[in-house]
């Protein structure tokens, strides 16, 4: 039995230094990605940024692939994890939720995507692994958005514009990536908020107004 404990004792440690090594590889993937783009980002470059060998970032990623798909799947776990926490009492005020969510696009984890993409539209190996995984995250943030801004989806036009919010965020995001756009994403946010406002608080019998001059057709 003593023999037994003592080998628990000394697996547990070991189990932790695996998940730290896992972790610093992703963060450090992540970093790698948004300063370096995928060309300059190789296994090897970040292993060396996270503090172990090469051999040891392929024990837990075999292939480059697994490395960044994981990474950005990770950091975007985080992110929505800190986003549910800003708001830890659920449904808040619009334009806070707005703005939060407008963050999620205009830090690294949205610098290392978007390279990740690029990356993607021209590696058949790895566009299915991102294709999938940006359709994962986009319904996590699509309901975290709903959950936080207490939006029903079953009234006409709702759906349509939180997802409207989410596609003007990423928008924002790219255009922080050449300026800091900060003072018109002030402005934005306001006026989406406003937006919201109107969409969501109006009575239920209250048809969308019609944009469209051609006839409705079955």
């Amino acid at each position: 039995m003593g023999a037994l404990n003592a080998g628990l004792v000394d697996r547990v440690p070991k189990q932790d230094r695996s998940r730290a090594t896992r972790q610093r590889l992703l963060e450090a993937a992540v970093a790698c990605l948004a300063e370096h783009g995928w060309a300059g980002s190789t296994v090897s470059v970040v292993a060396e940024r996270a503090g172990v060998s090469r051999g040891a970032a392929q024990h837990h990623f075999p292939t480059r692939e697994d490395l960044f798909t994981a990474a950005v799947e990770y950091v975007a776990e985080q992110r929505s994890t800190a986003l549910r926490a800003l708001f830890p009492d659920g449904p808040a005020d619009r334009r806070a939720v707005v703005s939060a969510l407008v963050d999620l696009y205009t830090g690294p984890l949205f610098r290392a995507a978007l390279h990740l993409w690029v990356a993607a539209s021209n590696e058949d190996q790895l566009r299915p692994r991102v294709t999938e995984l940006e359709a994962r995250v986009g319904r996590e943030t699509h309901h975290i958005a709903v959950e936080l801004l207490d939006a029903d989806e079953s009234r006409p036009g709702v759906r349509e514009t939180v997802q409207g919010l989410l596609d003007m965020a990423r928008g924002l995001g790219l255009a922080n990536l050449l300026t800091d756009d900060g003072a018109r994403r002030e402005r934005v946010v306001a006026q989406w908020g406003r937006i919201l406002d109107g969409v969501l608080d109006r009575p239920r019998a209250d048809p969308l107004p019609r944009t469209d001059p051609r006839p409705l057709r079955d």
